[in-house]
C-alpha cells in the first residue's frame, strides 16, 4: 500500500527539486501533512524513495560571505584566492533531491491507483495533488470515493437505529453522520465539474483503468 508520506514527498518533488527543510515546510502548509512531517520521519521516507530509484540527491554550491564583493581590491584578491582553494572552503554544498524518471512515472501510478484510497487523509492528499492527472483519473478517484462514503453512511446509520444507545451514542451517531453526508455534497460537486472536462469511454476502458 503506498506510504501517505511518500507520495507527498513525490508530489513535492514533480514541481521542482528540494532540500530537506523545504519539503518539511511544503508538507505542512500545502498538503495538509503535520503529524508525520517530522524529520525521524521524512529522512526514512527519502532514503527508501532513493532505494527505489524515485528520486536522486543533488548537491548545489553556495558562496559563503567571504566571497562576496568586499570593495576592496585587497579584499577582492582574498575572496577570490579563497574560491581557487583546492580544498574548496570558498564554497558550501547543500544536499537537495529531484525527482528522476522513473519517479515522474511511479508517482502518477500511486495517484491514480484506487486500491490505495484506505482513508480520508490518503484521498485528501490525492485531492491537493489532483493537478498531475488525469480528467478521467480524477473521476475515476472521485467515483471511488463517493462508493466508500456512500458504504460508511450506511454503516453508521444502521448502528444509530440500535435500540441499546443511549441518546449521546446515538448522538455522535448522527454527528458522524452529518460528516460524511457533508463529503457527499463535496464529492458531488467535484465530480459535477470533473465530469465536464473527462472524456466519454467505453465501459471496458472505464474497466481496464479501475484495475
Amino acid at each position: 500500500m503506498t506510504n501517505v508520506l511518500e507520495l507527498a514527498i513525490l508530489g513535492l518533488l514533480m514541481d521542482r527539486e528540494h532540500h530537506g527543510y523545504e519539503i518539511r515546510t511544503h508538507l505542512k502548509d500545502r498538503l495538509g501533512i503535520g503529524g508525520n512531517a517530522s524529520f525521524g520521519s521524512i529522512y526514512p521516507a527519502i532514503g527508501r524513495l532513493e532505494r527505489e530509484g524515485l528520486i536522486e540527491e543533488v548537491i548545489t554550491s553556495e558562496p559563503r560571505l567571504g566571497s562576496f564583493s568586499t570593495g576592496s581590491l585587497s579584499g577582492e584578491r582574498a575572496a577570490l584566492r579563497g574560491t581557487r582553494s583546492a580544498t574548496g572552503l570558498g564554497r558550501r554544498g547543500r544536499k537537495s533531491y529531484r525527482m528522476t524518471e522513473i519517479g515522474r512515472q511511479q508517482f502518477a501510478e500511486r495517484l491514480s491507483d484506487p486500491a490505495t484510497l484506505d482513508d480520508a487523509r490518503s484521498f485528501s492528499l490525492r485531492m491537493a495533488l489532483f493537478r498531475f492527472l488525469t480528467p478521467n483519473a480524477r473521476v475515476m478517484l472521485l467515483e471511488h470515493r463517493r462508493a466508500n462514503l456512500v458504504a460508511r453512511l450506511r454503516e453508521i446509520r444502521a448502528n444509530a437505529a440500535n435500540a441499546e444507545l443511549d441518546s449521546y451514542a446515538r448522538s455522535v451517531m448522527e454527528h458522524a453522520a452529518k460528516a460524511v453526508e457533508l463529503d457527499l455534497a463535496w464529492i458531488d460537486d467535484c465530480l459535477t465539474t470533473e465530469r465536464s472536462t473527462a472524456v466519454p469511454q467505453n465501459n471496458q476502458t472505464i474497466a481496464q483503468e479501475a484495475k
